[in-house]
């Protein structure tokens, strides 16, 4: 068995992976950034390892630093985790001539399954079923253009070296084909350090249905069933669920054999994932194979019982496979829900920054955090995932809503309200299901801020200035005067204002008590407890929970899953993407691409840069026409939120 393992991950992976190695009675060794130097997924290590800058090429990208931190901490094996370096075959060769195990399938399956081309030709030869696709990958466009062409629009263009959806372009027609190609090319070099693109046959609307299998080093295979990934926005997966549903036993059989007689074809051993997705028709097509751990295997743990991790562990150091295929069974069903610290009223903008959160105890939390914590602009905005067991898919469709009632994260912004909407839209309720529903729900979405937000705005406020004593309160008027009401007749107890995205909404107080507060907006009344609780106050607005908070006049209230700001001072906000003639960052990142140079003109809208945060590509826009004075950054730099990147001048007369 393995004695000490270097775990190259950071955030809730890490901490996974040390969680099982700890009941293994496994030591294990922490790596860090210069962003994670007080990150939670240290605590526990025997040693720990600075491996480099905040930028993940600088460290968690840095094969050399990883290899070396294995040997000097006496290491003698090393588990990727998922992301960074867990599917680069030169990662797993090194970690090899290391004399270290790589806990993952060995460096040229990595290779030949990163390949897609070749991954394609593989199942075809397993009699696996695959889309209709290119057969060479390239950068070039006309190249790429004439396969496009040959295939027929629509059509998908994949990174041939990546992974996880990142640079993923459906290009419906030729007219689009040059714009996407050019974003897929660059965020494909950015993310896998190679451009080139492969093409496949788009399927509308289809499933996107995924087979976990397992193999050890002596030949034997097994799978330990599928996983329902059909929900998904921008090609990432934010809720899924275990087993899938509403498809037949026949198309779950022969996706399942698939599955295990590709894995076969190609001698795997470790955890793998098939992917598959499945047509209108249900007939289902060979999609990709993810040489390692997925951020989804969750689910599969908990209709199984089993440890995938452990199985990793045990599959490198040479132990055949715990169970056979008969002893595997699968029963109940669970979901799990993708924590990202992103703004989904905002267009889904990341939100990095330092976070206080409270998660829920009726659920398993993977967190990168447990109590507070910061989350680095420089990686993937997931900070957590929830992941809840019943006996049913309604029963288990009900855990998790109450899971992500009861999860609470001060600080930054996260989609738990969209989850929250997304599990009880109807569609999803009956499970019909499509890698295209989310965009088709995200449009015409309402995202204003509706009256129960600015009640428990002015709740949160009003509970933290009860504690400090009313006649301290700025926010009260003329409260405790005895001609208050005849003042006021509308607002007996006072009178709060609160301006949100702009909008000044004016909350009127008509009873005030210890633990109750009686408030109208307009015509509406709203009664909302308050107490204290873990971060500040909160209680019941209506039959909704809600908790808030203040700091330096913002008040953060989290209400239905959703966080809401607002200024308690009255103060505008900014518009963080223009002061004056200055266009800033709308949030720190790297600057991946310029657009323009000193005396360009500019229309309102026109991009001017791209600011990468969190594995996102960020556009930064003139809010107004004018010219290019002056450009302030540099392709590559870290820039911070706010920083001024562009000067824009009014375009003469």
């Amino acid at each position: 068995m393995l004695n000490r393992i270097l775990i190259a991950n950071r955030g809730e992976i890490a901490r996974r992976i040390a969680r099982t190695a700890r009941e293994m009675g496994i030591e294990y060794v922490a790596v860090y950034s210069d962003a994670d130097t007080e990150a939670d997924h240290l605590s526990g290590a025997i040693r720990t390892v600075n491996i480099g800058g905040p930028l993940a090429a600088d460290s968690y990208l840095n094969i050399d630093a990883l290899v070396s931190a294995a040997r000097y901490s006496g290491c003698d094996a090393v588990h990727p985790g998922y992301g960074f370096l867990s599917e680069n075959p030169e990662f797993a060769e090194a970690v090899s001539l290391a004399g270290l195990t790589f806990i993952g399938p060995s460096a040229n399956i990595i290779r030949d399954m990163g390949n897609k081309i070749l991954a394609r030709q593989q199942m075809e030869k397993a009699g696996v079923p695959v889309l209709p696709g290119s057969q060479e990958a390239s950068e070039s466009f006309s190249v790429l253009n004439a396969l496009a062409e040959e295939i027929g629009y629509p059509v998908i263009l994949k990174p041939v070296a990546g992974g996880g959806g990142k640079g993923m372009q459906v290009v419906e027609q030729a007219a689009e084909m040059q714009a996407a190609v050019a974003a897929a090319v660059r965020i494909a070099r950015a993310n896998f350090n190679d451009g080139r693109l492969m093409i496949e046959r788009y399927i509308h609307s289809p499933r996107h249905i995924e087979v976990q299998i397992m193999g050890d080093k002596h030949g034997q295979v097994v799978h330990l069933y599928e996983r329902e990934c059909s929900l998904q926005r921008r090609h990432q997966k934010i809720i899924e669920e275990a087993p899938a549903t509403s498809i037949s036993a026949e198309v779950r059989e022969a996706m399942l054999n698939a599955a295990v007689n590709g894995a076969r074809q190609i001698g795997y051993f470790n955890a793998g994932t098939f992917e598959f997705i499945v047509a209108p028709d249900n007939r289902f097509y060979f999609l990709e194979v993810n040489t390692r751990l997925q951020v989804e295997h969750p689910v599969t743990e908990m209709i199984t019982g089993l440890d995938l991790v452990e199985w990793q562990i045990k599959i490198a150091a040479g132990e055949q496979l715990p169970l056979s295929q008969s002893q595997i069974v699968s029963k109940g069903h669970a979901f799990e829900s993708r924590i990202y610290a992103e703004d989904p009223d905002d267009d889904f903008t990341p939100s990095p920054g330092p976070a206080t959160v409270t998660w829920p105890e009726t659920a398993r939390t993977d967190s990168a955090f447990d109590h507070h914590g910061e989350v680095p602009a420089f990686y993937d905005p997931l900070i957590a995932k929830l992941i809840v067991h019943a006996a049913d898919r309604e029963q288990s469709r009900l855990k998790m809503v109450q899971a992500l009632t009861q999860t609470w994260v001060f600080g930054v912004t996260t989609n738990s309200g969209f989850l929250l909407e997304l599990l009880n839209h109807p569609r999803v309720m009956a499970g019909n299901l499509h890698t295209g529903l989310i965009d088709q729900l995200l449009t015409g979405r309402d995202v204003s801020v509706g009256p129960l937000a600015a009640v428990a705005s002015a709740a949160a406020l009003l509970a933290k200035q009860e504690s400090a004593g009313r006649t301290s309160s700025p926010w009260y008027g003329l409260q405790g005067n005895s001609d208050r009401q005849a003042l006021d007749p509308a607002a007996p107890a006072g009178k709060i204002y609160i301006r949100y995205q702009g909008n000044e909404i004016a909350v009127n107080l008509l009873t005030l008590g210890n633990t109750q507060v009686l408030t109208a907006i307009g015509p509406e009344t709203f009664t909302i407890t308050i107490a204290p609780v873990n971060h500040g106050w909160g209680g019941q607005c209506g039959d909704v929970s809600w908790q808030g908070r203040e700091r330096k006049g913002i008040v953060e209230v989290i209400l239905a899953g959703k966080r809401y700001r607002v200024d308690s001072q009255l103060h505008l906000e900014e518009n963080n993407r223009s002061t004056g003639n200055g266009v800033t960052a709308p949030m720190p990142g790297t600057i991946v691409f310029i657009a323009v140079e000193p005396g360009a003109f500019v229309k309102e809208g026109d991009t001017l840069a791209i600011v990468e945060a969190m594995k996102m590509e960020n556009r930064v826009v003139a809010v107004t026409g004018g010219v290019i004075a002056e450009v302030l950054c540099a392709t590559g730099e870290i820039v911070s939120s706010g920083q001024q990147l562009f000067t824009l001048e009014e375009r003469p007369g």
